[in-house]
């Protein structure tokens, strides 16, 4: 029978549970000291805030940018709830400097953005586009002289318009088109960027952009399609990673940013914990499994049967090019999880009608999941540097008569969060840095403007920004390096 305790901290497995499963006293996971403060964070660890190109900075049509897929699927009528789109967006192209200045106020040392490849390369490939890369050199040296490290995301979403018309991510050619930018990218800027992420989610942008039709480009592929744009994109993450260590400087390092399909286990026995942690694998078998593996796993290719992708072994070499970290979006549940009466393997299980909610519906409130996603890529990929390359929340963010934003639905979730992202530190999981989402309210995809995430209220007619009461918690909580 596995024994609980109960702490300060909340619920808590005991050591016996812990032993139970083989971790205790482990190099996997150690026993917390309690001669230390259980409330702060790891000396030098690396507090920061994520942004995307396309969600802030505006400027679709100014110094030679060309158009991406989301340019053209905001225009299709009905695909944007409001009716909006990103022309404008926060103005950040122009206001960076005003951006970069709420980032030194609030203490980050480091920022994640993306670079908009549609700026880089207005068709995709071939001639580049200086005026694309200046921005960006302009971007960083305001970020290196406030001290704030850069941070870059290769590809958040943006594809540009051109590649699409010749396929897209159907095409095994965008996978190339993909390293040839990267390899750009690096030379331009790689001086001046110690860390890129190759592409962010690409779970997301595939499903809900080729499979669901609810993202750009739009699309509802049959599952042999679907599939085999998943193996090219994870084919461009390792084809990107090759591109930069080919031509980048020494010392430069890379890894994916993706948003693990994370299991949690429904009480957190032994046998749940393994069932949760089989789930989690098969979960992201072409995602991060694929990636940190190199093989897809037997599970996932019988399934598909007859619609598995087409691939070789030189491809799963590629995709599993060594990288230096990972990077990992963390919101709500993917999966609630029990192993199976006969101990077959897991169940998962059904988010009941009552289960609490952000003001999104998908995000649910799930502040372990911040805790089982870093400890399952240790378990099961040995992973030995990871960052938390999202989380946050939506909120109805309203200012008062006084022209506050009093968020306590974003405080109460940002602390409950990275409390149990201090559990997992605390056991021993090597987690180097966090970055919120978002630095602004920006436009939230199929959302537009109508969903706001931001640790800044941002009034669009105006592009005034002003902080909310989670951005004081979030300078408070970075000033002391602990939980406030």
């Amino acid at each position: 029978m596995t024994s609980f305790r109960f702490t300060r901290r909340g619920l808590a497995v005991s050591a016996l549970a812990l032993g139970a499963i083989g971790l205790t006293g482990s190099k996997l996971l150690k026993e917390p000291d309690d001669s230390l403060p259980k409330t702060r964070f790891p000396e030098g660890f690396r507090w920061g805030t994520a942004t995307s190109a396309y969600q802030i900075e505006g400027a679709t049509a100014v110094d030679g940018r060309g158009p991406s897929i989301w340019d053209t699927f905001a225009r299709l009528p009905g695909k944007i709830r409001d009716g909006t789109n990103a022309d404008i967006a926060d103005d950040h192209f122009h206001l960076y400097k005003e951006d970069v200045a709420l980032m030194k106020a609030l203490g980050v040392k480091t920022y994640r953005f993306s670079i908009a490849w549609p700026r880089i390369f207005p068709e995709g490939r071939g001639t580049p586009n200086p005026k694309g890369l200046a921005f960006y050199q302009r971007l960083i040296d305001e970020l290196l002289a406030n001290d704030i490290e850069p941070y870059a995301t290769l590809y958040h979403w943006d594809l540009p318009q051109a590649l699409q018309d010749r396929g897209g991510w159907q095409s095994r050619d965008t996978a190339q088109a993909f390293a040839d930018y990267t390899a750009h990218i690096v030379r331009g800027l790689g001086d001046k960027i110690g860390r890129f992420f190759t592409l962010n989610e690409i779970h997301a942008f595939v499903d809900l952009g080729y499979g669901k039709g609810i993202h750009a480009p739009g699309l509802t592929l049959a599952a042999a399609q679907l599939n085999q744009a998943r193996h090219h994109a994870v084919l461009a993450h390792g084809l990107g990673v090759q591109a930069a260590r080919a031509n980048g400087r020494s010392g430069l390092k890379i890894g994916p940013a993706e948003n693990i399909t994370i299991a949690l286990p429904d009480v957190e026995t032994p046998q749940n914990i393994r069932a949760a942690e089989h789930a989690t694998r098969e979960l992201n078998a072409a995602y991060l499994t694929v990636m940190l593996e190199g093989r897809y796993t037997d599970a996932y290719l019988k399934e598909a049967g007859a619609d598995a992708p087409r691939f070789t072994d030189a491809d799963l070499k590629t995709i599993s090019t060594r990288v230096d970290f990972v990077g990992i979006n963390v919101y709500g549940p993917g999966a609630f999880v029990r192993e199976r009466s006969d101990g077959s393997g897991y169940a998962q299980m059904k988010l009941p009608a009552s289960y609490p909610h952000m003001k999104s519906p998908w995000l649910g409130f799930a502040p372990q999941a911040l805790y089982w996603a870093p400890r399952m890529l240790q378990k099961l990929w040995a992973v030995k540097e990871i960052y938390i390359t999202e989380n946050g929340t939506s909120a109805a963010d309203e200012p008062d008569e006084d022209g506050r934003i009093d968020d306590l639905d974003r405080v109460m979730f940002l602390r409950q969060y990275l409390d149990q992202l201090q559990r997992a530190i605390n056991e021993g999981v090597p987690v180097r840095g966090y970055f919120l989402w978002s630095l602004l309210d920006n436009f939230e995809w199929a959302d537009g403007y109508e969903t706001r995430f931001g640790l800044h209220y941002v009034d669009y007619k105006t592009q005034k920004r002003t902080p909310k009461l989670s951005a004081s918690f979030y300078k408070k909580l970075i000033e002391r390096n602990a939980l406030v």
